[in-house]
């Protein structure tokens, strides 16, 4: 590719980034507003249909002689919708120019768009936004928007700043079809790990507000204040255990996949290099949390600090064992 058009790609490319973090924002600031609404008490009917999943159930006709129940719905809950209905399409918008940068960024490396620390942060958070708009099909998880939006503003802008480089050719060791699959699922389950840990983090915050409830009436109480319309945490626990489990089937594969490209580049499947290390270390920690829970009853607190560990050594993985340690994988395309 002529060197002036593909400086003109990753210009592109960086400026839609930078579009993308900023519509991030003010979905964000929408989600944050629609949670901040969450605080005010819902009509029984709403609360049920919180349950992550849930839908809510079409009136039923009244008996003879009584008066229909309203179907109008009260302002301060149309105006919560609104924001919620603002946000998704916010991120939606951002996801669009997102994956706009991601592609022009391909496009001008003449490869794919992820052969270092820059670009796999890139990925990485798109892939994190698309499960989690995909997951919405399914799941009621619009106040889950401002810890996982967040995390793609913070992780994706620090990135730009910290990590950004011009495109550059790929190193021989890269140059094979592994590139692809590996990096791929590895940022795939990051992804699913993501929103695992939103989750438990959610989890935490009912599980200690439930408990005070049940220190002063008794049974156990959905928490005050934004906490109100959640989900209660048993729910919340077991779809993060859901999340978890896709993340570390990846995971899994990203681990023999890592082994069989490490065997096609450098003759051996395992060589103790500190990249093999961390990943089969975070493949550790994720298999102990699903067997602790499945078959240790390890429930509420104990698996969701599990989960957390899992993605803090997530993050470790990625940024310091790649910016501090010296190894085989050293392709930040950092000097």
């Amino acid at each position: 590719m002529d060197l002036e058009l593909q400086t003109a790609l990753d210009a592109y490319s960086v400026l839609a980034v930078w579009s993308a973090i900023t519509i991030y924002v003010l979905a964000f600031l929408a989600f944050a507003y629609d949670l901040s609404q969450r605080a005010a008490p819902a009509p029984a009917r709403e609360r049920e249909a919180a349950l992550v999943g849930a839908r809510p159930s079409t009136l039923a006709a009244p008996p003879a002689g009584r008066e229909a129940p309203s179907l109008r719905i009260p302002r301060a809950e149309r105006s919560r919708r609104l924001w919620a209905r603002l946000a998704l399409a916010l991120s939606g918008l951002g996801f669009g120019l997102h994956l706009t940068a991601t592609l022009a960024r391909g496009i001008a490396a003449e490869r794919v768009p992820w052969a270092n620390m820059y670009e796999f942060a890139l990925i990485g958070t798109l892939l994190i936004v698309a499960v989690y708009l995909a997951a919405l099909r399914w799941y009621d998880l619009r106040f889950l928007g401002v810890f996982i939006v967040g995390m793609v503003v913070f992780f994706l802008g620090g990135a730009t700043l910290s990590f950004y480089v011009e495109v550059t050719p790929l190193m021989d060791p890269l140059k094979s079809i592994w590139l692809i699959i590996h990096v791929f699922v590895a940022s795939l389950a990051t992804a699913l790990f993501a929103i695992a840990a939103g989750l438990s983090t959610t989890q935490l915050r009912q599980s200690r507000q439930e408990h005070r409830s049940a220190e002063r009436t008794g049974p156990l109480r959905p928490g005050r204040g934004y906490l109100r319309g959640l989900p209660d945490a048993e729910a919340l626990e077991t779809l993060a255990y859901r999340f978890a489990i896709l993340g570390f089937i990846f995971w899994t594969f990203t681990l023999i996949a890592g082994a069989i490209w490490a065997n096609e580049s450098w003759g051996r499947y395992w060589g103790f290099d500190v990249k093999e290390v961390w990943t089969f270390i975070i493949w550790v920690l994720y298999a102990g949390y699903i067997h602790a829970r499945a078959t240790r009853g390890w429930r509420g607190t104990k698996s969701a600090w599990l989960s957390l560990i899992g993605f803090a050594a997530v993050i470790f993985n990625f940024t310091i064992v790649n910016l501090f340690f010296k190894g085989l994988h050293a392709y930040s395309g950092l000097s």
